[in-house]
């Protein structure tokens, strides 16, 4: 098997600037994920919030997962657990407007660190679509402006621990999926491995390195960019040691944004109405998702197709 790509961001300031876009386009093309060094946002950063992640769960989060695996009797499952996940999680929501004041539990040197590494993700992440543009062929700021819909990006965090699991055989820290959204940069534990993405019909670990930030595409990238991108599963297997802290933060489109396959990226010969991805408003593909996260992507794009289709074919609905 090939090497997971890792992309050493400071290499796109030099002569090997390059080779550095072409082993980002393809590992868009050929997995869905990459793995970012040097990527800018300091060691120290990640340091202040790796340990006050890890503090938060063992003060206020730990007693209640286990107060919980305790009430469902996962301890003792015999069969696989095929409707619930393994892990302690909180959200918090930056754009287009924060809720870290509302989220309970959290101290206040805990929130302004949050807020703080939110802003230089946010940063990280529009670098990465324009970089994704340059590869494309895209002018550069699409991405960012078909994602901004009226009232901007939605943007958040799942901050999610995955404790010691008695039965990793029988339960998943998180069930096989796909993301529905656009970027998703994740800052994980490098200590204590888990994440796998599915890779010509393999599993393949994605490597617990220090400091790194890893990189994947959501289901409208794959849209967007008419295929040439794809969406891949992937899923967070369980331990019988250590506690696996991860921070997935979700750059996404603005709900009301109107995502559709980019005219330049659809074969000339397909401009009729052969994109094989619907036009959709993104919010009406996230209330789909919400009840088929855990199911393949196809199916949803075809019922977008089909909403789109009856919409269109609808005298009162277009009227």
């Amino acid at each position: 098997m090939e090497n997971f790509p890792i992309i050493n961001l400071e290499k796109l300031n030099g002569s090997e600037r390059a080779d550095t876009m072409e082993m980002i386009k393809d590992a868009c093309e050929n997995w869905g994920f990459f793995e970012l060094v040097n990527h800018g946002i300091p060691h120290e950063v990640m340091d202040t919030v790796e340990k006050m992640t890890k503090g938060h769960y063992k003060k206020c989060m730990e007693q209640r997962f286990k107060e919980l695996v305790a009430s469902k009797g996962l301890e003792a499952v015999q069969a696989e657990v095929t409707d619930l996940d393994w892990e302690s999680t909180f959200f918090l929501r930056h754009l287009p407007v924060s809720n870290i004041c509302e989220v309970p539990d959290l101290d206040d040197q805990y929130r302004e660190v949050m807020r703080d590494f939110a802003k230089r993700l946010e940063k990280l992440a529009e670098e990465l679509l324009d970089l994704l543009c340059e590869n494309l062929g895209l002018e550069k700021g699409y991405l960012k402006k078909i994602f901004y819909g009226t009232k901007g990006p939605n943007f958040g965090t799942k901050v999610s621990n995955y404790p010691p699991c008695p039965k990793p055989d029988l339960i998943k820290g998180l069930r096989a999926h796909t993301d529905a959204g656009g970027i998703i940069l994740l800052f994980q534990d490098d200590k204590v491995s888990g994440l796998q993405l599915l890779k010509d019909g393999q599993w393949i670990d994605v490597p617990p390195m220090r400091h790194s930030i890893v990189v994947n595409l959501g289901d409208q990238l794959e849209v967007i960019t008419n295929g040439k991108y794809k969406s891949v599963m992937h899923r967070v297997i369980t331990q019988t040691d250590g506690t696996r802290m991860s921070l997935a933060s979700f750059y996404n489109p603005g709900s009301d944004a109107v995502i559709f396959p980019a005219p330049t990226l659809v074969e000339k010969e397909a401009e009729e109405s052969k994109a094989i991805y619907p036009k959709f408003v993104f919010d009406d593909y996230m209330k789909l998702y919400a009840g088929l996260k855990f199911q393949a992507k196809e199916p949803r794009f075809e019922a977008m197709i089909k909403a789109m289709e009856t919409v269109k074919s609808d005298p009162v609905a277009t009227a």
